[in-house]
């Protein structure tokens, strides 16, 4: 009897050991996403939404994007700003060809179009893997910067390429200043993470680690692979056609082909690598280190009047030198430092 009443002690108090860091998760995130909403647009200056806070909260939604492809699905992409450019582009021309379409819906279009192309290269993962898939999405970033080029369609006949986006109204509110601008940015890309969140906890979620962990055993099983590996490829894609779409009416104000070039791609995956592979909060950590790194380490140049040459590759530097870090001692990233972090404070001052 008081063997088994013990037995219900202790399972009583792993079940509260366990539903108390929750509790506390949601709470610390409750109130981080009170202070982005109200206190932030409050005392941020126009400079710091507009160069620092709303790239931030954009390159986080397309790293969540490439997230779900590489680090939940297994299924490496470098082509993430060619899917970026097709949301953008696709939303533009459906605002000018629709007059009277919301802007919203533009965005959600401009996601669906990106899906579909998603879809329409994702297919060469059905017969390939590891470096050559890779190669395939690097195709995708080059045959689509060429056909945004070379179709003046696309680009409304424009003789340079570069088109002023359209003006961001919703519900007649127009959103036309920076902390207008971050708000509208910031509410899509939570709902977006919360989406992410709850699908990755899903059959979906599940089905994406399977074929991600071995995908022979989880065809045997009796997940298809086809549905699941082109499934990945369209919410990712999706996800950075929206980032693409915001990145051009939220934050560049332009519609154009160089915005999305090989370079873009190759920092969204470097994001996806620092800040934690199939992790949502590592995309947020990711987005937010290669956004502040430059800042701070111009700060650090000219505070120590380095010469010219040095200070223009310290960032090419320290970027190399940190993805070489991360690969080697911490392969999980920034999000896998925080959890460690945040179990040893649960702990403090008593480990035991």
């Amino acid at each position: 009897m008081l063997y088994r009443e013990a037995g219900q002690f202790k399972t009583s108090y792993q079940a509260d050991n366990q539903i108390f860091p929750i509790l506390q998760d949601r709470i610390a995130l409750f109130a981080l996403l009170m202070v982005a909403i109200v206190v932030v647009p409050l005392f941020a200056s126009p400079y710091t939404l507009s160069a620092i806070l709303i790239p931030f909260l954009i390159f986080s939604l397309a790293a969540l994007g490439l997230n779900i492809l590489t680090g939940y699905a297994g299924q490496l992409s470098l082509g993430t700003a060619a899917f970026m450019a097709v949301g953008a582009f696709a939303a533009y021309n459906f605002l000018a060809r629709l007059p009277g379409l919301p802007v919203l819906l533009a965005f959600v279009l401009g996601g669906l179009s990106a899906a579909l192309v998603g879809i329409a290269f994702g297919l060469p993962s059905l017969r390939i893997r590891g470096f050559y898939l890779a190669a395939s999405t690097l195709a995708t970033q080059f045959f689509v910067v060429w056909c945004l080029t070379k179709i003046p369609y696309l680009t409304n006949y424009s003789s340079s390429g570069v088109i002023t986006a359209q003006k961001i109204v919703i519900l007649g509110y127009q959103f036309d200043t920076p902390d207008r601008k971050y708000l509208l940015v910031l509410g899509v890309v939570a709902v977006m993470a919360l989406l992410a969140k709850n699908m990755i906890r899903s059959n979906v979620g599940r089905s994406w680690m399977a074929v991600r962990d071995m995908d022979v055993a989880a065809e045997v099983i009796g997940f298809r692979l086809m549905r699941t590996k082109l499934l990945a490829f369209a919410v990712s894609s999706f996800y950075c056609g929206v980032a693409g779409a915001l990145y051009a009416y939220a934050y560049l104000g332009t519609v154009e082909p160089e915005a999305y070039n090989l370079d873009l791609s190759f920092r969204i995956l470097f994001m996806v690598i620092i800040g934690g592979v199939g992790s949502v909060l590592g995309s947020f950590l990711g987005a937010a280190f290669i956004v502040l790194l430059p800042v701070f380490l111009n700060i650090f140049a000219h505070s120590l009047a380095l010469p010219t040459s040095v200070a223009s590759n310290l960032e090419l530097m320290v970027f190399g030198a940190l993805i070489i870090f991360f690969l080697i001692v911490e392969p999980h990233g920034l999000a896998r430092l925080w959890q460690i972090g945040k179990e040893k404070l649960r702990l403090w001052p008593f480990p035991h």
